[in-house]
């Protein structure tokens, strides 16, 4: 597996980069999770839209779904420009009926509800999800293909049923969007801290530390997870290729 940080912003993106985005890649199969602000625009580098074969959801704050609607007029727009443009598949939930509607535009997008009971095949990719301490609902996503395991927490408090859900975990990508002196529980974010003890509990391979804050020294975030957690700790940057 591949995985292309497309955008790794809490809340809002910095100047010229993104919000929550990864494009996850195996056997030539594209997938972009989440698709927050200002994804669409920096995904160009690495992909165009009508290249994706699918996009999945975690859930429905903007700084995780805010350019869907751009990506659903790109692909519009290259269909009447003569590309070739099958309908994109948009897997998330319902829980949030008026959303999801909105995934589903003209003959350019599908949205598909997933189970979070049940694994997902997409493409080439196994996919559980588990649900998050948000104050919406959202779903973490373990992703297995050619017998490797990425785990995304999306937004999240720690709750200790995160650890079984990410064992193993090749590349455990943890949303981190406070300091360790800080509680981010009533917010539903976790804190360095929470981020190393997760990535200990599982026996990560490798803590990528996303969704991250825009005020601070963003080092001191992995100094405070390596407190915890003993293997390679990485802060998500914009543009990074992550091999697994």
């Amino acid at each position: 597996m591949k995985l292309t940080i497309i955008g790794c912003w809490g809340g809002y993106p910095k100047m010229n980069e993104a919000s929550s985005g990864y494009l996850l890649e195996h056997e030539g199969f594209q997938m972009l999770v989440d698709c927050g602000s200002g994804v669409l625009s920096k995904m160009q580098e690495y992909i165009q839209p009508e290249q994706l074969d699918a996009v999945i959801l975690s859930h429905y704050h903007p700084d995780h779904n805010a350019d869907i609607g751009v990506l659903q007029h790109a692909r519009l727009i290259q269909g009447f420009l003569g590309k070739d443009m099958p309908e994109l598949p948009i897997y998330a939930h319902d829980g949030d009926g008026t959303e999801f509607k909105k995934l589903t535009y003209k003959n350019i997008t599908k949205g598909i509800k997933y189970n979070p009971n049940q694994p997902l095949t997409v493409g080439p990719f196994k996919i559980t999800f588990m649900e998050t301490v948000h104050p919406v609902l959202c779903y973490a996503m373990r992703f297995e293909a050619g017998g490797k395991v990425l785990v995304y927490t999306a937004d999240t408090a720690y709750k200790d049923e995160l650890a079984g859900f990410s064992q193993g975990a090749d590349l455990l990508v943890a949303e981190c969007n406070f300091y360790g002196d800080q509680d981010g529980r009533n917010a539903g974010h976790m804190n360095s801290f929470d981020g190393g003890k997760l990535a200990n509990s599982a026996n990560a391979g490798h803590l990528v530390l996303t969704h991250l804050p825009h005020y601070g020294k963003l080092e001191m975030l992995i100094e405070e997870a390596g407190q915890v957690f003993e293997g390679p700790i990485s802060l998500a940057k914009t543009g990074e290729c992550l091999h697994i």
